[in-house]
């Protein structure tokens, strides 16, 4: 990459503050601007790095070649829309918006003005996940598992939105249907939202998924297992884990052929460092989004779809 890209961050919370710190880490990239509107915050991380701030994010439109903006998903619409009207590469962290609504906008705004618009779901980039997605060719059954402690954070929005999300994305990625029937359970432990659901997905082609999300668990656990004709995969997403089980040959004389098991751990690699490198590139014109608008307006679309079912369902308390 023989360009520099200039690079802002709008929102520098907890997730945001680690996106600055690895666009300043990058060769090839000037982190130029940082946008919070609590000042002093986005004062001190700017000091740090050697870039220019402001509480108006507005201010960061002709200033940068790519953004990251990492605020309330509340918040996205409205921050998003200049970017992509400017176009601006943008990467908007996930959920792609507050509602399919607003969503499609996002999307429409981003093709009339050919903007390069990314979506933040993480999991995409966990090296085990990008493993499998090579090998599976009829995914049949997909059994996710998502649960973790209960944090003080994102206590305004369920489940769903919360930790699913993610594994909606991948399913959504892996089976590549929109399902024709949707099942959900779920229930209020904690919280005024839902804290803990299943979701059973059934698709065209005979595939079946079924989720599980809980943000009450004792522990933290996320398994993503896929079964198909040509075997077993299951993955062990926190740890960067894969286990492979395929057919092998059959021995002489044996009626049945051996099983073949693989199992891989994987460097502790970062799947955000991948996904802002992935997204400076594609900034750059060098890559293809790897999780595009489109692609989050359909999690988005299957997340609310559960939500409705979860809030008239007799069973979801």
């Amino acid at each position: 990459m023989s360009k520099r890209i200039r690079v802002g961050v709008v929102g520098v919370g907890y997730l945001g503050k680690i996106h600055a710190k690895i666009y300043h880490s990058m060769p090839h990239v000037d982190l130029v601007m940082l946008s919070d509107t609590h000042e002093e915050n986005v004062k001190d991380i700017a000091k740090e790095y050697g870039c220019e701030y402001s509480t108006q994010f507005r201010d960061t439109l002709d200033k940068v070649d790519a953004v990251s903006i990492v605020v309330p998903t509340s918040l996205h619409y409205d921050v998003a829309q200049p970017f992509l009207e400017a176009g601006i590469a943008t990467l908007l962290e996930k959920p792609i918006a507050a509602s399919v609504d607003e969503a499609r906008k996002l999307v429409d705004l981003a093709a009339q003005n050919d903007t390069p618009f990314l979506i933040g779901h993480l999991e995409r980039y966990n090296p085990a996940v990008r493993a499998v997605v090579s090998k599976i060719a009829e995914p049949r059954y997909l059994e996710v598992h998502r649960l973790g402690t209960f944090v003080e954070r994102a206590t305004d929005v369920d489940v769903v939105t919360d930790l699913m999300i993610h594994d909606l994305d991948l399913v959504l990625s892996m089976v590549d249907e929109v399902p024709c029937d949707v099942q959900a359970i779920g229930s209020k432990v904690i919280t005024d939202h839902v804290d803990l659901a299943n979701v059973r997905l059934q698709f065209p082609s005979g595939a079946v998924a079924n989720l599980t999300a809980s943000r009450v668990s004792n522990k933290r656990f996320r398994r993503f297992r896929i079964f198909g004709p040509e075997g077993y995969y299951g993955i062990n997403l926190m740890d960067q884990e894969l286990d492979i089980v395929t057919k092998g040959t059959k021995p002489q004389g044996s009626k049945f052929a051996e099983l073949n098991t693989e199992h891989h751990k994987f460097d502790s690699e970062q799947p955000l460092q991948v996904e802002l490198a992935h997204f400076v590139d594609v900034a750059a014109g060098q890559a293809v989004p790897m999780v595009t608008g489109l692609q989050g307006l359909r999690a988005l679309q299957l997340a609310e779809q559960i939500q409705s079912i979860l809030l008239d369902s007799p069973n979801s308390v």
